[in-house]
């Protein structure tokens, strides 16, 4: 006698996800995101680093003039410590960046000077004054600028300036507390506190330490 066949329900189970494939696409979304949240995270404090160093550390600086010549020439960019000022002293030949003071304005050709960089020449409470033979006297004793090169010796002489003071030299004049005068090292071509005074320590940016470009004049100053 012939066997008779039942049909066997089909079951409407689905098979089982693979859970590999399900796994990543969860996971992948989720990964992009946490990359790219580093990444902005990165960016941010990279920024703020940034922003710290030039504010407080160190700064960057292009010289926009001769007046420092030969000591830099147009276009050569400098490197500015800032922390130099906090923890040490400012001493005579030091080369410093620092706020224009307004009447630069006046008595300089430059359009809108707004950074300066020139070398420290009187300190505050010294008197300075300028020989007929064109050297630079401080409390009375001619000082020896050894920064200086031959053909810019002897050549510093009191400022005919539209702004008018006792720094024009013409005569002695006293540098007043936490002011320094200042000076280019190219005398015949700088407008410097002989024209518009002296400097605040306040106006003061940093300390010229390095010339960084062009690469071929690299040097620490």
């Amino acid at each position: 006698m012939p066997k008779e066949i039942i049909d066997e329900p089909v079951s409407d189970v689905a098979p089982p996800e693979d859970s590999t494939t399900s796994g990543d696409t969860h996971r992948k979304p989720h990964s992009r995101r946490r990359g790219l949240i580093e990444w902005g995270a990165i960016v941010v404090v990279a920024v703020l680093v940034s922003f710290l160093m030039r504010a407080y550390v160190m700064q960057t600086f292009r010289v926009p003039s001769l007046s420092m010549a030969p000591t830099f020439e147009i276009g050569d960019r400098i490197m500015v410590s800032k922390l130099s000022l906090d923890f040490g002293s400012i001493h005579r030949g030091d080369i410093l960046v620092f706020k224009a003071p307004p009447a630069a304005f006046v008595a300089c050709s430059d359009n809108d000077p707004t950074d300066f960089v020139k070398r420290v020449i009187g300190l505050p409470g010294e008197t300075i004054s300028l020989s007929k033979t064109g050297y630079v006297y401080i409390d009375g004793k001619e000082i020896h600028e050894t920064w200086l090169i031959a053909s810019n010796q002897g050549v510093t002489y009191p400022a005919a300036s539209p702004v008018k003071g006792p720094f024009n030299l013409y005569h002695p004049y006293k540098i007043p507390a936490d002011h320094y005068f200042m000076m280019g090292d190219n005398r015949s071509d700088s407008c410097d506190s002989r024209y518009w005074g002296t400097v605040a320590r306040s106006a003061i940016v940093g300390r010229a330490f390095v010339r960084i470009w062009p690469l071929s004049r690299f040097g620490f100053l």
